[in-house]
């Protein structure tokens, strides 16, 4: 019997997309476990948008009073990752796990 594998979210970009299918061959989630799934994939993706935007710009700006602050995507940065390490966690995944 073969086994269908539910396919990536086409929103994702392709290291997103490797680890959605790394997860699901790996582990059986169910429809909610697939949608916290694709919601972690997409706040990693908003993290590696924020971080790309960071190494090109770096973390700090300046307004419009010519004075240093930290730049906006920074923020995004932080809550993106937040999100989706809490959304990982949602899912009770045994990374240590030889076994699956």
């Amino acid at each position: 019997m073969k086994i269908t594998l539910p396919p990536s979210p086409d929103a994702l970009s392709k290291e997103a997309a490797a680890i959605w299918t790394r997860i699901v061959t790996g582990w059986q989630l169910d429809d909610s476990g697939l949608l916290i799934l694709a919601s972690a994939l997409e706040s990693f993706d908003l993290m590696r948008k924020a971080q790309a935007i960071l190494v090109r710009e770096g973390i700090q700006v300046k307004d419009r009073f010519d004075q240093i602050k930290q730049h906006p995507a920074v923020t995004t940065e932080r809550d993106a990752r937040a999100a989706y390490l809490r959304a990982l966690k949602a899912l009770h995944l045994d990374f240590s796990s030889k076994e699956r």
